[in-house]
């Protein structure tokens, strides 16, 4: 019997509103009950924002940044939320996870990308930057049973521009 390999995930996503944490609270359940994925190994930023720092002080931003530029950087992959600010009429996604989805890319750490409004269409540099894709009612069966190990193309079914 062979040993499945678990995999360390970078949860890129903005987490400033409630109705961002509760989409990151889906996505991560739904990486937990997937066999390949290490569910202790999932580096979510919202919990790593160095309170011991003056928010917003040089200090700070040096310490955030280049600890989440580390943890993407150690990631066996990276998943990536595209929602932003829906709720409020900003269909653009969070630039800071686009940042982490293209230094991902440029380290060839494999993007997976969920979307839960897939009515929005979506940048042609983000539609290829990702390995697969998941949106609406396809993202928790689609993470909970993706071969993390494996990797298979899944292309987003979003029109893109």
């Amino acid at each position: 019997m062979s040993i499945m390999y678990k995999n360390r995930v970078y949860l890129a996503s903005p987490f400033f509103f409630s109705y961002q944490k509760a989409r990151i609270e889906k996505v991560v359940a739904a990486l937990k009950q997937n066999p390949t994925i290490d569910p202790d190994g999932i580096y979510n930023p919202q919990e790593h924002q160095e309170e011991s720092l003056e928010f917003g002080s040089r200090d700070w931003q040096d310490s955030v940044f280049n600890t989440d530029m580390r943890q993407v950087k150690r990631a066996d992959v990276v998943v990536a939320i595209t929602d932003y600010k829906y709720e409020e009429g900003n269909y653009e996604p969070d630039s800071g996870t686009i940042f982490e989805i293209g230094a991902a890319w440029a380290w060839h750490i494999p993007v997976i990308m969920v979307q839960f409004h897939p009515d929005n269409e979506l940048n042609l540099m983000l539609a290829r930057s990702h390995t697969a894709m998941f949106t609406g009612d396809k993202i928790a069966a689609g993470l909970a049973e993706y071969d993390f190990n494996n990797l298979p193309t899944h292309w987003t079914d979003m029109k893109v521009f």
